[in-house]
C-alpha cells in the first residue's frame, strides 16, 4: 500500500475516477478497462471480504485507519484528496468519502450457479441501475441463491448498482445470461420451475402460489413500464401477481421483488 497525495485532479493517476457522473460513458468504459468502482469503506470492505482485488483507492484521509487493515495486503497506490479535490477529480460530492477500483472478477457460467441452487432471481432488461441494486440487496436478505441477468439488463457491478446494494452484490452470486428468453432451457434442464410476476388473466395470486412450492423455483421479473415480454410469460411454468387493493396494479420492481422473495422464502 502506497500513500499518495493527489494534487492534480486531471492525473493519468487517478483516471478510473475521473468524472463517475456521466452514466452512459462510466456504462461503457468500466467493463472496457476491466474495472469496477467502489463507494464507501463499508463497501470496499465487502468486496475485499468477497476476494476482489483493488488496483487504487482514492479517499479522504480520514477513512485511512478503517480502510488501513483491509488495504494492507496490496501494493496498490492509495489517493489521498480533501472533499474539494474528490469532487474535482469524480464531478460529484463523495459523500461517503472512500472510493476503489477494483479488477473486475471473471464472470460466472450461469449453469455453474444453477447447478448447486434451488431458488434463483432473473432480472430481464431492467435497466434501472438503483433497481438492479436494490434488487439484489433483497435477494442477499432474503437467501436467494443466484441471480441470473439477461443480455440488455444493466451491470450489476455498476458504481450506482454497488452503492444501491451496500456491497451485497458481493455476497450473491450471479451470471449474465447469452440469449433469452432462449436461456430458459438452462432453468428448465437444471430441474428449476420457472414463475413468471406479470399481470395477466390466467395469473394466480403469489399467496396461492406460495402454499406449494416447488423444490427449485425461479422467479423472473421485469420492468415496470412494458413488464415482462410476452414470450417469456407464455414459456414460464406459472405465471405470478401480487395481490393488491385501491386499483394499483404494480409496485416499483425492487418492492415486487422483495414482496415475492419474502413469500417464497425457504420455511
Amino acid at each position: 500500500m502506497r500513500i499518495e497525495h493527489v494534487t492534480d485532479a486531471t492525473s493519468d493517476a487517478v483516471a478510473d475516477y475521473a468524472k463517475l457522473t456521466d452514466v452512459a460513458l462510466r456504462s461503457i468504459t468500466e467493463p472496457e478497462r476491466g474495472v469496477f468502482i467502489a463507494e464507501s469503506a463499508k463497501v470496499i470492505r465487502r468486496a475485499i471480504a468477497a476476494g476482489c482485488t483493488p488496483r487504487s483507492v482514492l479517499m479522504e484521509e480520514k477513512w485511512l485507519a478503517d480502510l488501513e487493515p483491509h488495504l494492507a495486503p496490496f501494493d496498490i497506490p492509495v489517493h489521498l484528496a480533501d472533499p474539494a479535490g474528490l469532487e474535482a477529480i469524480t464531478g460529484y460530492r463523495v459523500h461517503r468519502g472512500a472510493l476503489a477500483a477494483f479488477e473486475r472478477p471473471a464472470l460466472a457460467d450461469p449453469g455453474d450457479l444453477l447447478a448447486g441452487a434451488r431458488r434463483v432471481v432473473i432480472l430481464e432488461d431492467i435497466v434501472d441501475h438503483t433497481n438492479v441494486g436494490a434488487i439484489i440487496r433483497g435477494c442477499a436478505a432474503l437467501d436467494v441463491d443466484a441471480v441470473l441477468v439477461t443480455p440488455r439488463c444493466a451491470d450489476p457491478l455498476y458504481r450506482r448498482s454497488i452503492r444501491v446494494s451496500m456491497g451485497t452484490v458481493f455476497q450473491v452470486s450471479w451470471a449474465r445470461l447469452e440469449a433469452w428468453p432462449e436461456d430458459m432451457t438452462l432453468l428448465k434442464s437444471a430441474g428449476f420451475e420457472v414463475a413468471a410476476l406479470a399481470l395477466a388473466d390466467d395469473a394466480v395470486s403469489l399467496d396461492e402460489f406460495a402454499s406449494q412450492l416447488p423444490e427449485r423455483l425461479a422467479l423472473i421479473f421485469g420492468t415496470e413500464g412494458d413488464g415482462l415480454m410476452r414470450r417469456t410469460v407464455e414459456a414460464a411454468d406459472h405465471v405470478v401477481m401480487i395481490p393488491m387493493g385501491r386499483n394499483v396494479d404494480s409496485l416499483n420492481v425492487a418492492a415486487a421483488t422483495a414482496v415475492a422473495l419474502w413469500a417464497t422464502r425457504p420455511r
